[in-house]
């Protein structure tokens, strides 16, 4: 297979993927923005989660939230746990590597706020404390899923929302968990300040 195959082979399964994504996870994305406006109207912040590429997603969403997206608003509350290396490294040093975002949601956390959750697997121990330590808070909970779902499902509590991409592949989950932030992102724009 030449080079030029192989790539329009990637942007095919993707493009599958996708399109297979759609009527599994259209209407959580709809629950889960109405609930993040929800949220940001009764004063509530959103805090982000996730490992390797679900942390940049993390960050990803965190930024178009306090910055824009694609229209000009005013900035809206959002931390990504990922993003501060010197707090992450300290917790997993002088605890556990699994309680690098349950020590900071306790701590930043209050009754409120939602947590976006986002993992291929479900498994990931770190992001599945997380969502224990979101409803200690009294947190609602959003998470971004893949695969089969793994652990994670059997954590949420009612009120929560699950998007779940299915597929093995970590990195078409990935795109498609990218295709969620954005819809998520213009959804809230369009609730908040219109068409």
């Amino acid at each position: 297979m030449n080079l030029i195959e192989h790539i329009n082979d990637i942007f095919n399964q993707s493009v599958q993927q996708q399109m297979e994504s759609l009527p599994l996870v259209a209407g959580p994305i709809a629950r889960s923005a109405e609930l993040i406006v929800l949220r940001l109207l009764e004063g509530g912040k959103i805090l982000t989660c996730g490992n390797g590429g679900g942390a940049g997603n993390a960050q990803h969403f965190s930024s178009l939230m306090l910055n824009r997206f694609e229209r000009e608003r005013p900035g809206l509350p959002a931390v990504a746990l990922t993003a501060d290396s010197a707090t992450l490294t300290a917790i997993a040093n002088d605890y556990d590597y699994d309680e690098i975002f349950a020590k900071q949601i306790r701590t930043l956390g209050h009754p409120g706020d939602l947590l976006l959750a986002i993992t291929t697997s479900g498994n990931s121990e770190n992001v599945n404390a997380a969502i224990a330590a979101a409803h200690e808070r009294q947190m609602r909970v959003i998470a971004l899923n893949g695969r089969d779902g793994g652990r994670l499902p059997g954590l949420l509590q009612e009120g929560d929302e699950e998007i779940r991409i299915p597929g093995e592949s970590t990195a078409r989950v990935l795109e498609g968990q990218l295709l969620v932030i954005h819809c998520l992102c213009d959804l809230i724009d369009r609730q908040l300040i219109g068409n």
